[in-house]
């Protein structure tokens, strides 16, 4: 999947506001482990919250998917950026 012409690049930022939800934004990320190019976690301990960066290169509704169920978290804002490509 990863690579072909019908798969798009994108990264997906978490801001983790509530730690309860962790567990759950690695089960998703588990889940999507095979459109997962990189990741990058950031911890900001001064506004007591944590920024993930997902990229991913996946068909498009593999990245909807990801990013809704990320969305439907509490405690979590997801926003996705894609590649025009």
């Amino acid at each position: 999947m990863n690579g072909s012409t019908d798969t798009r690049v994108a990264v997906i930022s978490i801001i983790v506001e509530e730690p309860s939800c962790v567990p759950a934004i690695n089960d998703i990320l588990h889940d999507a482990a095979d459109a997962i190019i990189g990741r990058m976690g950031i911890p900001y301990r001064e506004k007591n919250i944590s920024i993930i960066s997902v990229v991913v290169d996946a068909q498009q509704d593999v990245i909807n998917n990801i990013s809704g169920r990320l969305g439907r978290l509490s405690g979590a804002t997801v926003k996705t950026a894609y590649s025009k490509k």
